[in-house]
């Protein structure tokens, strides 16, 4: 699933976003925090000196975290605490302001330490994660629940319409102020001393689960020793899966590598084994599930949503999707169940005639059994054959990896805004494949820094996502630096990297979310970039996915990689009319999770632990969304969204988000396309204004009117353009 991750995920990094504070004293001095130094020669101890103070990678090594994160705390919590005492009574510059401006050294590690966390983690990483976590929990609580803090953050917000602050100032005092009460600042010495437990035990869960995710799917490649029993995959696949192999320490054989979601649809589509199939979607659905007691996460998930229950009745909610939504533009849960399950019946309709033609399919080529979860892929695709006369194999020569990024990505970004991406191999990157690039406006003057990490690893957890080393503000004349990251499977050395179109998409999709950070233009850095409700932030790279398929960006990039012939026009057509084949299973997979995901987090404080398997059943058959041969894009226990990722009761967003971004996309093409005024008004309404309004009025800014909903189904082939 296309994914943003926030780099630093625990919040504190991004100015304090995730900070709670304490109902007592700190629990060491100003004097001893203070005296906490780091060495001159840590790369961490000043700004970078490179451009836009891109992290310096040839200088950073593991060993220099920890010192960095144990002297940033001390410093922010000086700073905090030099604030809460502040004799003068509270003002906007002495408090707020003063806020906003702490913890530089703790920003700078760890927008860079959790960024390494996802993308190149190894065990010295993983081991600091799980130490800090706890650490970093009660760091924030010693923040937000603070009441001398409080007391002057409650003090300005009660006469925030007489301090003639600024739109964007005073928006910066609601934030804060809706993140203290959130937190808890108005809780009991008690309550606040229960709420501390939870978070730092929630907080050691989610760490735990993160690593037993990528430790289990790492476990869970399948290992083949035949390589008559790869027959159906490609020459350069069979040769990655034994590099693979050997990599792992299985010399001869063929490793299968098993990635984000359940489905496995790159295997699943090729291999003509039956049993292979089932082996790799087996080896998919099971992780987490106690195949490997140490990397069990049942116990986990139970736990953590009993955590968030308990949490948010110490805050006064019934549930915590009732807390987490509070804040969200659909606003309740009961508004997120009322979007998915009203889409059911047609996506259930959807799914029984797509699994009539695949049952159809199985029938004609004489086989004689049910349709399984491992069977769906592979017999779709067949279907995709003959119905579209489109076989994947035709598809991936005409998307070659570079020139799909350049041609492709950078020239659409180039048509609508005016941007140019030009290589900078001087600045250093984390790894060898990453690639970085400044960008340019249209005026020619430099925007920012763009990192273009693309290929699968190992330490590298799952799926797609995009995050910042630097946030853009003109409060300390920060430029954006920011990193697009995905999974696509490199070719052997020396081929080229032949793409699905699923992988181009995505490859648009990222680049939106680069584009909200490159694009912003605010003043703090709260407030900047993709600093939005999270079932706002999916709305532009939703929106940008669309132009990978605009005739004249597609006709730019989609050529041969070995010819350069650009792709048939008769070739193209059935690729396009085939894009919403498979909606049905789409969207009901995604849909399951996305009630899984609600149900977990409407449980209440006095539920007892759930058991995981019966759990999901019991969620999945309630809402009509149970068919065994389609399951969940996410079982519980691989959940990293939900359970380690910041969308707890929020994989809904994604839908949600896809419906404003169908509704923008079709008034762009109304009013001139990709050539016409409203690529700029977009930029200008929604890019360039992270989080300085309410994501709704954002929204009626650019749009000028509420969404249309019908434009989504109409997006998903669920519905005729016409009706």
């Amino acid at each position: 699933m296309r994914m943003k991750l926030i780099a630093a995920a625990i919040g504190l990094a991004l100015t304090v976003t995730a900070c709670s504070d304490a109902p007592v004293a700190p629990q060491s001095t100003q004097d001893e925090q203070t005296a906490i130094q780091l060495s001159a020669d840590n790369p961490f101890y000043a700004p970078s000196p490179l451009q836009f103070q891109a992290p310096d990678f040839t200088r950073i090594r593991d060993e220099h975290y920890a010192p960095a994160f144990e002297a940033g705390k001390a410093q922010q919590a000086a700073e905090m605490q030099a604030i809460a005492n502040n004799p003068e009574p509270p003002t906007f510059e002495n408090t707020i302001l003063a806020m906003e401006t702490s913890g530089e050294l703790l920003t700078r590690v760890s927008r860079v330490f959790f960024a390494m966390t996802s993308s190149t983690s190894n065990d010295a990483i993983r081991d600091l994660q799980a130490e800090l976590a706890p650490k970093l929990s009660a760091h924030r609580d010693d923040i937000y629940l603070n009441p001398a803090l409080f007391a002057r953050v409650d003090a300005l917000y009660e006469q925030r319409d007489t301090l003639g602050l600024d739109d964007e100032s005073l928006r910066l005092l609601e934030v804060y102020h809706q993140r203290f009460v959130r937190a808890g600042a108005n809780l009991t010495s008690e309550q606040m001393t229960q709420i501390r437990a939870l978070n730092e035990e929630e907080s050691s869960l989610t760490t735990q689960f993160a690593r037993n995710v990528l430790e289990a799917t790492r476990n869970a490649a399948v290992i083949i020793e035949d390589v008559e029993e790869l027959d159906g995959m490609s020459e350069s696949a069979i040769r990655a899966a034994a590099n693979r192999a050997n990599e792992l320490g299985h010399e001869g054989k063929y490793a299968l590598a098993i990635t984000n979601t359940t489905r496995q649809d790159g295997l699943l589509a090729s291999l003509h084994n039956r049993d292979v199939r089932q082996r790799v979607w087996e080896a998919s659905s099971s992780r987490g599930f106690g195949v490997d007691e140490a990397t069990d996460n049942r116990p986990i998930v139970s736990r953590l949503a009993q955590v968030r229950a308990e949490r948010a009745a110490i805050l006064g909610y019934n549930n915590y999707a009732e807390y987490a939504l509070e804040e969200r533009m659909i606003g309740t849960p009961e508004r997120a169940y009322e979007m998915l399950l009203d889409m059911v019946p047609a996506v259930v309709e959807q799914v029984q005639q797509e699994k009539a033609l695949l049952e159809a399919k199985i029938a004609e080529l004489g086989h004689d059994h049910e349709l399984a979860p491992w069977d769906w892929a592979y017999y779709a695709e067949k279907v995709r054959v003959s119905e579209y006369n489109l076989d994947e194999s035709e598809i991936r020569p005409y998307f070659e990896f570079n020139r799909v990024l350049h041609d492709g990505m950078f020239y659409a970004m180039t048509r609508l805004y005016g941007i140019t991406f030009e290589p900078r191999p001087d600045l250093p990157a984390y790894h060898d494949d990453v690639e970085v690039y400044e960008v340019f406006d249209k005026d020619g003057s430099s925007l920012g820094i763009f990192y273009a990490d693309y290929f699968a690893r190992d330490g590298k957890r799952g799926g797609a996502w995009m995050s910042s080393f630097v946030i853009q503000n003109h409060l300390n004349d920060e430029r954006p630096v920011v990193f697009n990251v995905m999974n696509i499977p490199k070719a052997p050395e020396g081929e080229p990297t032949l793409l699905s179109y699923g992988f181009v998409s995505t490859m648009f999709h990222e680049v939106g979310h680069g584009v909200h950070g490159l694009f912003s233009d605010v003043t703090y850095p709260s407030l900047a970039g993709t600093a939005v409700p999270r079932d706002f932030v999916e709305s532009p790279s939703n929106f940008h996915e669309d132009f990978a398929h605009d005739p004249q960006i597609i006709s730019n990039y989609a050529k041969h990689y070995e010819t350069g012939e650009p792709i048939p026009d008769e070739l193209l057509e059935r690729m396009l009319n085939a894009l919403n084949f498979n909606q049905g299973f789409d969207t009901l997979e995604y849909m399951a999770a996305a009630l899984l995901d609600l149900d977990w987090h409407m449980l209440s404080a006095d539920e007892p632990l759930q058991d995981v398997e019966s759990f999901e059943r019991a969620a999945l058959e309630r809402h009509g969304v149970l068919f065994d041969a389609i399951p969940p894009r996410f079982r519980s226990t691989y959940f990293s969204h939900i359970f380690a990722g910041g969308y707890a009761a929020g994989y809904y967003s994604y839908m949600w988000s896809e419906m404003l971004a169908a509704d923008a996309f079709a008034y762009l093409m109304a009013e001139g396309g990709i050539d016409g005024p409203v690529a700029q008004k977009y930029r200008d309404t929604i890019l360039s204004r992270g989080g300085t309004k309410e994501a709704l009025e954002l929204y009626m800014d650019f749009r000028g009117q509420e969404y249309d909903t019908r434009h989504l189904l109409i997006r998903r082939g669920l519905l005729d353009s016409d009706d």
